[in-house]
C-alpha cells in the first residue's frame, strides 16, 4: 500500500498531516503558518492562509519538478552583413516564441515565485528536430514562417535557433505561497478552494484542477496547472447565477457548489476539453426547512451536511447524471465532511473530532459506520481522542457541547438517578443533538458548597476557551435557536450519585458562542488567552446516557488549551489519502477496537460513550440496548449492451448501475440506471424498481438478452432490452433485479396458492401475486401494472388451482409437477431441493420455391416474393446456416431434416403447394399451384436445475386442474390430461400432500382430442382434433372418470382448438383466433344452449374459479410490429354480465400461455346496512344453489 497523507487544520490555523504508515500527527515545519482550509490531491495539498493567499505543498518525490523555458533567436540575411538580427518591419521579433508573434528576449524571463530557481544559464539547442546538428543549432528557411530545416540552401534568407534554460521547483515538502498578481488580475480574497479533476485525463501525467470561491460569492478556476507547472498560471472567473459560499470538486467530472441560501449548484459539461464546464443546475437542500451547510464530492458520490449537523448522501450521482436523483439521511452529526480517494469519507464531528466512514466500497458507497481517527499526538504516546475527553471522562451529553462553537438545540432532560448508576450510555445511530454543558452561555452555574470549591483568584483568572472556527460556513449556523437545559448542581444530587474521577480540565463554553464569529481570521488573542489560562475542574461522571453532571474543583496540574492538549479540529482533507475499506484495517489509527465496529453507525458524541465503557473494565455486567442501523446505500455496477430505442436500432455498449437505499426502518428503494453516450454527450436512462412490471429473458440470436418492462414502456410497447456477455452475467442481473423488485413489493418466499401462472414463447415460467383489487368491480388494478417474476424452469404451459397444486408440460410433452411448496414456507432442507429438468423443442425454417416454365420449381423467385429460405411468415430470411437455437442456453441435439408432420399435409418429399404466397398451403399439387414450400426441422435441448419434478412415463399435450375456492377441502383433486396421441387421461391420487398423484386412468374416446378443461362441479369439456366439442357426463368424486361423452355442436363454420371452463362459464377459441362464450349453462343443463361470439384476436383463454377471463392476445391493436402474445384481462365480468365489457391489454410480446385457475381471491364486500323498518313486501325463501359440487346458500 502506498504511503499517503491526510491533512487537517485546527481552530488556531495550525496544519497537520498524518501518514498511513505512521501513528503520529506531524505539524507543518512553518510554525508561523496559519491556514483556514486545505484541499488535498494526489501528491499535493492546497491551502488558504489567514492572509488570503493560496499556499501549495508538493509532496517530495524522487523525480524533480523541472520546467524548460525556451525562446527563439531569429535572423535575416542581407547582402552586406550576411545573417544579422536586423529584420524587416514585417518580420517577427528578433527574440520570440516558436510562432514569432510574442517577443521573448532572454532578460524578460523571470522566476514565477520564490519556489523556483534556475538550474543554469541559457544555452543553444544543438539539435534540429531531435537530430544532432552541425550548424550550431541554426535552422534555415526561405522566409518567415516557412518550414525550417537544418540544411542551408542558396535561397535560405532567414534562420532561427532555440535557446533553452531550465528552472527547478525547490519548495517540495514545504508550504509555498502562490502569487496572486501574476500574470492576470487576481481574484478577490478567497474563502474556499477545492482541487479535483485529475481522473478526467487518460494520460499518465494526470494533473488536478483548482477551483476557488471569493468572499463576494464568485467562482474562480486556476489555469495552467501542469505536472511541470504545479502552481498554475492564472485565475479565470466562472459565471454563477447566485452567490456561492463553498464548493467541492471530485476527482472526475463532478463539481458541486453551496449557495448562501442553502441550496446547491451542480456544474454540468465538465470534460477534458472543457474543464470549466458549460452550465449550472440547481439542486434543493436535503431538508425543506433546514439549509445545507457543507458539500463534498467524490468520483460518483455527493455528501452534504445541513445546519442541524445531519449527514446526507446523494443517490444516483454519476458523470452521466451529475445532479443525482434523491437524498438519503445517514447517521452521525458532523460539522464538515470530505471525500477522498476511492470515495472514502472523512469528517469533523460536532465535537471537533476527526472521523472516518467505515465500509465504503463501490458496492456500498454510503458505508456502514463512523470510527474516530485515533492517532498519537506530540512527543508522547498518548492517542488523540475524538475530542470527547480531556485527561478524564465526560458523559455523552456533555461531549459535543464542550468543544462545540455553537449551542446545541437538544432538549434532553436529566436522567433517572436510579437507572443512571447501573446503565451504560446507549449508542444509537440517530441521536439528537447534545446537551450544552452548564445549560448554555447565558445560564450561570450554581454556587458550589463542596470542599473542592476553587478560590477567588482562580475564579478571577481568564476562562480558557476554544475559539469558533474561522470558517464562514460555520457562521451560518450562528443563528440557530439556543435552548438551555438546566443541570442540577452537585449538591442537589443524591450522595450515591457522586463519583470521584481523575482531575480533568474543564473547558466551559465561551460566552461569545452563538454570536456572529468573524470568518476572516483566527482569534489569536483568544487562542493566546486560552494557552495561558489556568482553570480547574473536577468532573463527576454519571452512568446515565441522558444528562451530564459536573463539579468544579482545583487541579494540581492545570494546562491551557494549546498544543499540549491536542488539536481541536475544524477542517480535514483526505483527497490525497489512498485508503479503501479493505486496507483501512491495516492502518493503526483507523482500526476499531472494542464494541465500536464497522457495522455500527455512531455519532461522534456516541463514540465517546464506548471509550468510557472500555475504561470501566471492572464492571462485570453491562446492560446494552439494541443498536439502530442508519440508512445506507448499496450499489452494483456493470457493463451490458442495450438495444437502442430509436432508429437506426442497434446494440450499444452501456454501463449500468443498480442503486438500493435501505432506510432505518428496513424499507428499501432501488433505481436502475443505464448510462450511454450519444454524439459525445453523456446521457442516462433510469427505471424505478418499484415500477418494474416484468423481467423476461428474450429470444435474441447469439445474445444473452432480457427485457425490463414498466407500466409506461408496456403502454409504448417498447421494453428496455439489455444483453450480457455471458449466461452467468445475465442470470446474475436477472436474479438481482428480481430480488430487488420483490423486496420493494414485500414479496418473499415461494409462490402463493392464488398466484397467476404464465409461460413465455421462450419457455420461461412467470408468476404474478394477485391482490383483492385484481378482480374487483371498482378500482380494478390495471393489467399493465401487474408485476411478474420468474420461477426457475422451462415449460410450454402450466396449470394450477387454489390448493397449491401446479402442473406443467414441457415442449417435448414431459409432464412436470411443481415441488416448491406453494402457499407455505418450505423447510430449510426442502428449500434447496431442486431437480434436473430437461426440455427439447424444434426449430423450423422453410424452403420456398416458385414454378418456372423452363426449369420447373426453382429457388429463383420474383422480386416481390419472400426469401427462398425464411420463417413461417416469410418476412424474415432464415437459412439453415444462420439459424441458431432460441438462446445460448440451448444446444443442438440433431441435424436438419425435412418435417412431414405439418398442418395441411405434405407430399412424399415434404412439399406443400399453393397458388401464391401467402395463400393457404395443401399437401398435393394442382394445375394452379405456382409456389411450394417445405419445412426443415432441427431439435435443440436445454438442461437446468429447477423445483419441478418429472411425472413419468406418458408425454402430454394438454392438462387441466379443477378450479376451486381457497377454503375448499378435497381429498383428491381432479386432474385431466391429454396424451400426445390424443388419449384422454385422468390422474388419480392428486392432493396438496401428493401433487404428483399416483396413477393414470385412461378414459375411452372415439377419436383423438387436442384440448381439455375441467371446471366447477366436475364439468369436463374437451375438443377433438377435428374441432368437435364434447361434454363428459356423470363425473364426480366417486366416479372420477365419468360415464359417457355428449357431443356439443360447434359454432357455425368454425373449428375450435382450445377451451377453458370456470365455475359457471365456458369460453373457447377457434382456429381463426375468435373467442366464443357458451350460453345457457345451468346445473340442470350443464351442456348449455348456444355459442356466442365474444371477441377476436385471441390465442389462449383461461377462466378462473371466479369466472374471471384472461387471454393471450395475438397482438395489441395499434402496434403491428410487436411480437405476438400479450396478456389481457377481461374487465367487467360479473354474475349479471359473464361475458365482461372490454379488454385491458397488459404486458405483451412473446407470451405463450396463462393460467388464472388458482386465483380465487375475492375482494371483501362491505357489510349491508341494517334494514330500517319493515320491508314493503315479504321476501320469499330462496332455494339453495349447487356450486362446485357443494350445496351452499346464495
Amino acid at each position: 500500500m502506498p504511503i499517503t497523507l491526510i491533512w487537517a487544520v485546527d481552530v488556531y490555523g495550525r496544519v497537520y498531516s498524518l501518514s498511513t504508515a505512521g501513528q503520529r500527527w506531524e505539524r507543518a515545519d512553518d510554525m508561523l503558518l496559519e491556514l483556514k482550509r486545505v484541499t488535498a490531491g494526489k501528491g499535493r495539498c492546497w491551502g488558504i492562509g489567514c492572509d488570503h493567499h493560496v499556499y501549495l505543498n508538493m509532496m517530495p518525490s524522487e523525480t524533480p519538478i523541472r520546467y524548460r523555458e525556451e525562446t527563439y533567436e531569429n535572423q535575416r540575411w542581407n547582402p552586406v552583413d550576411s545573417f544579422t538580427d536586423t529584420l524587416l518591419p514585417t518580420d517577427r521579433w528578433p527574440w520570440s516564441d516558436v510562432t514569432g508573434m510574442n517577443p521573448q528576449p532572454l532578460h524578460s524571463f523571470k522566476l514565477p515565485s520564490r519556489s523556483w530557481e534556475w538550474e543554469g544559464d541559457w544555452y543553444v539547442d544543438q539539435t534540429c528536430g531531435g537530430e544532432p546538428s552541425q550548424t550550431g543549432g541554426w535552422e534555415y528557411a526561405v522566409d518567415f514562417p516557412a518550414n525550417f530545416s537544418p540544411d542551408k540552401k542558396w535561397n535560405s534568407c532567414v534562420r532561427r535557433r532555440r535557446w533553452i534554460r531550465y528552472r527547478r521547483y525547490i519548495a517540495q515538502g514545504t508550504w509555498a505561497k502562490i502569487p496572486l498578481d501574476n500574470p492576470r488580475k487576481p481574484p478577490l480574497p478567497l474563502c474556499d478552494i477545492s482541487c479535483g479533476g485529475w481522473e478526467m485525463s487518460d494520460q499518465s501525467g494526470k494533473y488536478p484542477y483548482l477551483w476557488g470561491v471569493s468572499q463576494q460569492g464568485q467562482v474562480w478556476f486556476r489555469e495552467g496547472i501542469h505536472p511541470r507547472v504545479p502552481e498554475g498560471s492564472g485565475w479565470e472567473e466562472v459565471e454563477v447565477p447566485k452567490e456561492v459560499a463553498q464548493l467541492s470538486a471530485g476527482p472526475g467530472d463532478l463539481l458541486w457548489a453551496l449557495l448562501w441560501d442553502g441550496n446547491l449548484l451542480v456544474r454540468t459539461g465538465l470534460s477534458l476539453d472543457s474543464p470549466t464546464g458549460t452550465s449550472w443546475a440547481e439542486v434543493e437542500s436535503p431538508g425543506k426547512e433546514i439549509e445545507a451547510l457543507h458539500v463534498a464530492v467524490g468520483v460518483s458520490v455527493v455528501w452534504v451536511i445541513t445546519k442541524d449537523y445531519k449527514v446526507w448522501f446523494r443517490r444516483g450521482v454519476n458523470s452521466h447524471n451529475p445532479c443525482g436523483s434523491g437524498w438519503i439521511s445517514i447517521g452521525g452529526e458532523m460539522m464538515m465532511v470530505d471525500v477522498g480517494l476511492n470515495d472514502q469519507v472523512w469528517a469533523v464531528g460536532e465535537d471537533r473530532g476527526l472521523y472516518f466512514r467505515m465500509g465504503v466500497t463501490p458496492s456500498e458507497p454510503s458505508g456502514n459506520g463512523w470510527i474516530p481517527v485515533s492517532a498519537q499526538w506530540g512527543n508522547n504516546k498518548e492517542v488523540v481522542p475524538p475530542r470527547n475527553e480531556f485527561s478524564g471522562q465526560l458523559t455523552e451529553a456533555s461531549q459535543g457541547s464542550v468543544l462545540s462553537c455553537t449551542d446545541s438545540d437538544s432538549e434532553i432532560g436529566p436522567s433517572d438517578p436510579e437507572k443512571s448508576s447501573n446503565e451504560t450510555p446507549v449508542v444509537e445511530a440517530a441521536a439528537s443533538s447534545v446537551v450544552p454543558l452548564g445549560g448554555g452561555a447565558d445560564t450561570p452555574s450554581p454556587p458550589l458548597k463542596t470542599e473542592d470549591t476553587p478560590s477567588a483568584p482562580q475564579q478571577d483568572a481568564p476562562k480558557p476557551f476554544i475559539p469558533a472556527s474561522d470558517s464562514f460556513i460555520n457562521s451560518l449556523v450562528s443563528d440557530r435557536d439556543k435552548t438551555t437545559t438546566p443541570q442540577p448542581s452537585i449538591a442537589e444530587l443524591p450522595q450515591e450519585e457522586v463519583e470521584e474521577s481523575a482531575p480533568a480540565q474543564i473547558l466551559p463554553t465561551p460566552e461569545a458562542v452563538g454570536h456572529d464569529v468573524p470568518w476572516m481570521n483566527v482569534d489569536l488573542e483568544g487562542a493566546e488567552a486560552a494557552r495561558s489560562a489556568q482553570a480547574g475542574a473536577r468532573l463527576s461522571l454519571s452512568d446515565g446516557s441522558a444528562a451530564a453532571t459536573y463539579a468544579l474543583g482545583t487541579l494540581e496540574t492545570s494546562q491551557g488549551v494549546g498544543e499540549e492538549d491536542g488539536p481541536v479540529w475544524t477542517w480535514i482533507s483526505g483527497g490525497g489519502c489512498d485508503v479503501d475499506a479493505e486496507r483501512s484495517s491495516q492502518i493503526s489509527w483507523l482500526s476499531p477496537t472494542g464494541p465500536l465496529t464497522s457495522s455500527l453507525s455512531l455519532t461522534p458524541v456516541q463514540s465517546a460513550a464506548w471509550s468510557e465503557q472500555q475504561q470501566q473494565e471492572h464492571r462485570e455486567e453491562i446492560s446494552k440496548k439494541p443498536l439502530e442501523r442508519s440508512n445506507s446505500v448499496w450499489m452494483r455496477k456493470g457493463a451490458l449492451r442495450w438495444w437502442r430505442d430509436w432508429k437506426p436500432q442497434r446494440w450499444v455498449d452501456v454501463s449500468v448501475a443498480l442503486e438500493q437505499s435501505t432506510r432505518s426502518d428496513g424499507r428499501k428503494d432501488s433505481i436502475f440506471f443505464v448510462y450511454y453516450t450519444q454524439y459525445d454527450e453523456k446521457k442516462y436512462l433510469h427505471v424505478f424498481i418499484n415500477e418494474v412490471t416484468a423481467l423476461v429473458p428474450v429470444l435474441w440470436d447469439c445474445h444473452y438478452a432480457f427485457a425490463v418492462y414498466t407500466a409506461q414502456r408496456t403502454k409504448q410497447r417498447w421494453p428496455l432490452v439489455l444483453a450480457a456477455q455471458t449466461e452467468k452475467d445475465m442470470n446474475d442481473w436477472l436474479s438481482l433485479l428480481c430480488d430487488c423488485c420483490c423486496e420493494c413489493r414485500g414479496i418473499t418466499g415461494p409462490p402463493s396458492r392464488q398466484a397467476l401462472w404464465s409461460t413465455t414463447s421462450k419457455g420461461d415460467v412467470m408468476i404474478h401475486e394477485p391482490s383483492f383489487s385484481l378482480e374487483a368491480t371498482a378500482n380494478t388494478l390495471a393489467c399493465d401494472l401487474m408485476f411478474w417474476r420468474q420461477v426457475p424452469g422451462h415449460l410450454r404451459c402450466v396449470e394450477s388451482n387454489s390448493l397449491g397444486v401446479v402442473w406443467g408440460i414441457g415442449w417435448d410433452g414431459t409432464a412436470w409437477v411443481y415441488s416448491g411448496h406453494c402457499g407455505q414456507q418450505p423447510n430449510p432442507g426442502d428449500a434447496a431441493q431442486t431437480h434436473q429438468q430437461t426440455d427439447v423443442r424444434s426449430v423450423h425454417v422453410y424452403e420456398n420455391q416458385r414454378w418456372n416454365p423452363m426449369t420447373g420449381y426453382t429457388d429463383k423467385g420474383l422480386p416481390t416474393d419472400r426469401p427462398m429460405w425464411s420463417d413461417e411468415s416469410g418476412l424474415k430470411e432464415c437459412t439453415k446456416g444462420n439459424t441458431h437455437p432460441p438462446s445460448p442456453q440451448w444446444s443442438w441435439v440433431s441435424e436438419w431434416a425435412v418435417d412431414y408432420n405439418v398442418s395441411g399435409g405434405a407430399d412424399k418429399e415434404g412439399w406443400q403447394y399453393a397458388a401464391d404466397f401467402p395463400v393457404t398451403f395443401h399437401g398435393h399439387k394442382t394445375m394452379k399451384d405456382f409456389v411450394r414450400r417445405r419445412r426443415w426441422t432441427r431439435k435443440c435441448k436445454i438442461t437446468l436445475r429447477s423445483p419441478w419434478q418429472q411425472v413419468p412415463p406418458i408425454t402430454l399435450s394438454d392438462i387441466s386442474l379443477m378450479p376451486c375456492l381457497a377454503q375448499s377441502r378435497m381429498e383428491q383433486i381432479p386432474v385431466w390430461a391429454l396424451s400426445d396421441k390424443g388419449d384422454v387421461l385422468c390422474r388419480l391420487g392428486v392432493s396438496p400432500q401428493n401433487p404428483a398423484g399416483s396413477s393414470w386412468l385412461h378414459v375411452g374416446t372415439d377419436q383423438p382430442f387436442k384440448s381439455i378443461s375441467i371446471g366447477g362441479a366436475n364439468q369436463v369439456w374437451a375438443i377433438a382434433k377435428d374441432g368437435a366439442v364434447f361434454y363428459r357426463g356423470s363425473v364426480s368424486p366417486q366416479n372420477p372418470a365419468g360415464e359417457c361423452w355428449y357431443h356439443i355442436p360447434s359454432p357455425p363454420r368454425q373449428t375450435l382448438r382450445q377451451l377453458s371452463v370456470g365455475r359457471t362459464s365456458v369460453f373457447a377459441v377457434d382456429e381463426n383466433s375468435n373467442l366464443w362464450y357458451r350460453q345457457g349453462l345451468t346445473p340442470s343443463y350443464p351442456q348449455g344452449s348456444a355459442w356466442e361470439l365474444n371477441s377476436n384476436n385471441v390465442t389462449k383463454v383461461s377462466v378462473g374459479p371466479l369466472d374471471q377471463v384472461w387471454i393471450i392476445a395475438d397482438g395489441v391493436p395499434g402496434f403491428p410490429a410487436e411480437a405476438p402474445g400479450a396478456v389481457c384481462h377481461r374487465v367487467g365480468v360479473g354474475p349479471m354480465q359473464p361475458k365482461g365489457q372490454s379488454w385491458d391489454y397488459g404486458i405483451g410480446g412473446g407470451w405463450e400461455h396463462i393460467s388464472v385457475r388458482g386465483n380465487s381471491a375475492e375482494a371483501p364486500r362491505p357489510p349491508h346496512p341494517p334494514t330500517v323498518g319493515s320491508p314493503r313486501s315479504p321476501l320469499p325463501q330462496r332455494p339453495p344453489t349447487q356450486v362446485n359440487g357443494n350445496v351452499v346458500g346464495v
